[in-house]
């Protein structure tokens, strides 16, 4: 109970920073903070994924594109409520998880990675077969569009809902089973863990956190979903934002969200090679450098710097 004290301060604090910066920034730093939010489901959701139970994914950014096109299409054809819409690609994206998960029972490290990686390089040639339906390369534009501040309130509303879940899910006998998965398979059979079940489980929550997210994503590019929006680079930077926060941990969330957010923004100002080159040139090199200094991402740093704190004690 004593060691739950400081982490519930530090989320109230962090709540109430973020109740109030839409009432100090500006409008564009306003959408940049919901972009955070954004990345923040997502990057739980992978987390969950691939901290919690060792299957590693770089497609999210497809069920992120499952997620986003049925928010446009859904808004567009039926006029759906746009939070109806983002739940449901929560359920969309659930059930299409649990399916891609199955191949998970048969296929794990680098093999289970190429599997999803083409998930996410494929994905996106969808609409461009079906584009009565899906808008081809033009993309589909939701029929309702909303404000940064409307797009800055949903992403952190949902992320605090989201995290509560994770938490919960992670704290009881789910998450129990999903750590004994990650740290042995053999062992966790042996124990009376269900793999399969665990195992397509986690695919599911974790690409319904990322239907969300994508959802979010789209109504944050005022309704607009395109193809080009989710290439693989965005599977890529989500994967980097689990990495940056540190896996098998929900304590360095915000700050992984935060870099993948954020930095590519920043990083266009700065005079290199040119605005596009230059920004991945200073992202890859943001990468590496954090990758060298905290190899067990921001969750590690903080368990770090705590432990001298309860040693004293």
């Amino acid at each position: 109970m004593k060691r739950q004290i400081p982490a519930l301060g530090s989320l109230l604090v962090v709540a109430a920073v973020l109740c109030l910066l839409p009432f100090i920034l500006s409008d564009y730093d306003v959408s940049l903070a919901a972009q955070v939010g954004i990345f923040f489901i997502a990057v739980l959701g992978l987390n969950i994924l691939t901290g919690y139970t060792g299957q590693i994914s770089i497609g999210h950014g497809a069920f992120m594109m499952i997620g986003g096109y049925t928010t446009a299409v859904m808004s567009r054809d039926h006029g759906t409520n746009l939070v109806v819409t983002m739940l449901m690609a929560f359920a969309i994206c659930f059930v299409v998880g649990l399916l891609v998960g199955l191949p998970a029972l048969r296929l794990s490290g680098v093999y289970l990675a190429l599997v999803t990686f083409a998930l996410a390089v494929s994905l996106p040639y969808i609409p461009l077969q079906y584009s009565t339906f899906l808008g081809g390369s033009g993309g589909v534009q939701s029929a309702q569009t909303v404000s940064n501040l409307w797009v800055y309130t949903a992403a952190w509303a949902c992320s605090a809902v989201l995290f509560v879940l994770a938490w919960l899910i992670l704290r009881g006998r789910t998450g129990r089973a999903f750590r004994a998965v990650r740290d042995s398979e053999i062992a966790a059979v042996a124990s009376g863990v269900e793999l399969p079940v665990y195992k397509t489980l986690a695919f599911g929550i974790s690409a319904a956190y990322a239907g969300v997210a994508g959802s979010l994503f789209v109504l944050a590019a005022n309704g607009f979903a395109q193809p080009s929006e989710f290439d693989i680079f965005l599977s890529l930077q989500i994967l980097i934002g689990a990495a940056v926060a540190g896996l098998g941990s929900l304590w360095g969330i915000l700050i992984g969200a935060a870099f993948v957010g954020l930095l590519p923004q920043v990083s266009t100002s700065i005079p290199l090679i040119g605005a596009q080159h230059g920004r991945d040139v200073v992202f890859g090199a943001a990468v590496i450098l954090i990758m060298l200094l905290l190899p067990d991402g921001f969750a590690g740093l903080l368990a770090r710097l705590r432990r001298p704190t309860r040693a004293r004690a």
